[in-house]
């Protein structure tokens, strides 16, 4: 049992940066943990750095050279006098090396044990545990692909026919979207292979990639996972992540909109299925598709915290970290935690995030680094914001665009989704191109708004950047129009280049926005 003079670590390194570094500080400061962040040449005045109680120079601002290194990662561990490291998600925190590391050097890695992330680690491992424990895998190849051959190329070729079209080649390291392609045909087939694994290589330093049949419009359903060493599984309930764009999630929410009781504890079941099957300690997520028939199909286990944890805590009211470190110290998942798991799957509540990115939408969400000139986050009830800038925070080109996550949460979907939509409008963010168009938009798509059209495929479907922009420009135009009767000052339509496409400041949108708000 725990005592509230007890602290599971005295001093815990973060290996990582951003909104999420600074997420583990506040709750590492909250259980009476000192902090020690790591930061590179980019992050010397970034705000994790000044938010932990020391920090530690690592190298310069590419993560090869810094936050991808194992030997610099331990060593400040070593040097600060940390007791465990929590990797938080992406950069190490699947990588069974600084597990392995860490465990050579007598510090707690605050995640699932090496074996258990290399297990999970390799998809294609995980894809064969999942069969083999009677879980439905989508069909594909459990296999790497191996091109270096003409025999490996007319196999490819064959599994691919027996597979079907669509379909997709996926890294078998990594995530986020990285090393996938969707291929339609045989004649995309090479070419998809080649770049996948060149994108895999330069990612995750490995370059196997593998076949899976493409679902048609299919909705990503992933549930929250946490295990101990005392022989608890539990699952926490289930978030949607239908809405993505280059297979990488813009929106989550729980509980995933429609499924029955039934189905949740269905799901819930197939998930603790897989994770017992590698005795699952500390957090994870497996991840399922939907299909239209209602079938759900494995895809893969992230042995790590998600981007998108914060809306299973708002739902599940248990914080998700915290559980963390207790569980790499030693302790049980809480009875609170699994006072949650039973309930799970009749949730009482129901919450939305949103990424907030530093990317163009207008342009392929394209990255779009710069100075954050203003940042007004929104407050009041049910309105959480996870933030890694401030005003003056410089977005690098070297790391992952991600600046915040806005969260909400109500008794019901509906009023969730109203309470975004304010929480949105209060939103300011100045000096940079982020998502916020997007984010403001899709609110009022009945696809995603009543949750009819939920799928993979809803944002290629319906987001036509340059068709609203189009539409922008004309109000714009026809209010300019209207000032000009009763003032001096005209006022230009939004320019535009060349090819009558829009520019980079995404500005239309704006002057789009206010147009309505005039109307």
């Amino acid at each position: 049992m725990r005592k509230d003079t007890e602290r599971p670590f005295k001093r815990v390194l973060i290996a990582n940066r951003g909104e999420i570094a600074i997420r583990i500080i506040r709750a590492c400061r909250e259980l009476g943990i000192e902090t020690v962040a790591v930061y590179s040449d980019a992050d010397a005045d970034a705000l994790h750095r000044r938010a932990a109680d020391t920090s530690v120079h690592i190298g310069p601002a590419p993560a090869t050279e810094s936050y991808l290194l194992v030997d610099r990662v331990v060593e400040a561990a070593r040097s600060s006098g940390a007791q465990a490291i929590h990797p938080g998600y992406g950069f190490l925190s699947e990588q069974p090396e600084l597990a392995e590391a860490c465990v050579a050097a007598g510090i707690v890695f605050i995640g699932p044990a090496p074996e258990t992330l290399a297990q999970l680690g390799d998809k294609l491992a995980a894809r064969r545990r999942a069969s083999a424990a009677g879980v439905p895998v989508v069909q594909g190849t459990f296999e790497p692909i191996d091109l270096a051959t003409d025999d490996g190329t007319a196999q490819v070729r064959a599994e691919a026919k027996r597979i079907g079209w669509p379909l997709l080649v996926k890294a078998a390291a990594g995530g986020g979207g990285r090393g996938m392609r969707r291929v339609d045909g045989l004649d995309q087939l090479d070419e998809a292979v080649t770049s996948a694994s060149r994108e895999a290589a330069a990612s995750f330093g490995d370059g196997s990639v593998y076949l899976e049949r493409f679902v048609e419009r299919a909705r990503h359903v992933e549930v929250q996972l946490l295990g101990d060493d005392h022989g608890n599984v539990v699952a926490l309930g289930e978030r949607d992540c239908s809405v993505q764009r280059r297979h990488q999630k813009l929106v989550e929410e729980a509980p995933a909109p429609g499924l029955t009781t039934e189905q949740r504890r269905h799901l819930h079941g197939l998930a603790v299925n897989v994770a017992s099957t590698v005795g699952l300690r500390n957090a994870a997520t497996a991840e399922f598709l939907l299909s239209p028939d209602g079938e759900f199909w494995f895809l893969e286990v992230n042995a790590r915290l998600q981007v998108e944890h914060g809306v299973t805590e708002l739902v599940a009211d248990v914080d998700l970290v915290h559980e963390q470190l207790w569980i790499a110290a030693g302790h049980p998942i809480s009875a609170r935690a699994l006072a949650a798991a039973g309930r799970a799957a009749a949730p009482e509540r129901h919450a939305i995030e949103i990424r907030l990115s530093a990317e163009h939408p207008g342009l392929h969400f394209a990255p779009a680094p710069g100075r954050v000139t203003r940042w007004r986050p929104p407050t009041g009830p049910g309105v959480r914001v996870d933030a890694g800038v401030e005003e003056g925070s410089e977005v690098s080109e070297h790391y992952d665009p991600l600046i915040a996550k806005l969260l909400v949460v109500a008794e019901d979907r509906p009023e969730a989704l109203a309470r975004l939509a304010r929480a949105l409008d209060e939103l300011e963010v100045g000096g940079i191109q982020t998502t916020l168009p997007f984010d403001r938009w899709l609110l009022h798509q009945p696809d995603f708004a009543d949750a009819t059209g939920l799928s993979t495929d809803l944002v290629d479907r319906l987001w036509q950047p340059l068709e609203l922009v189009s539409v922008a420009a004309l109000r714009a135009a026809e209010l300019a129009a209207v000032a000009a009767t009763s003032s001096s000052t005209e006022a230009a339509p939004p320019p535009a280049d060349g090819d009558g496409r829009a520019d980079d400041s995404w500005w239309r949108a704006g002057i789009q926005e206010a147009t309505e708000r005039l109307e």
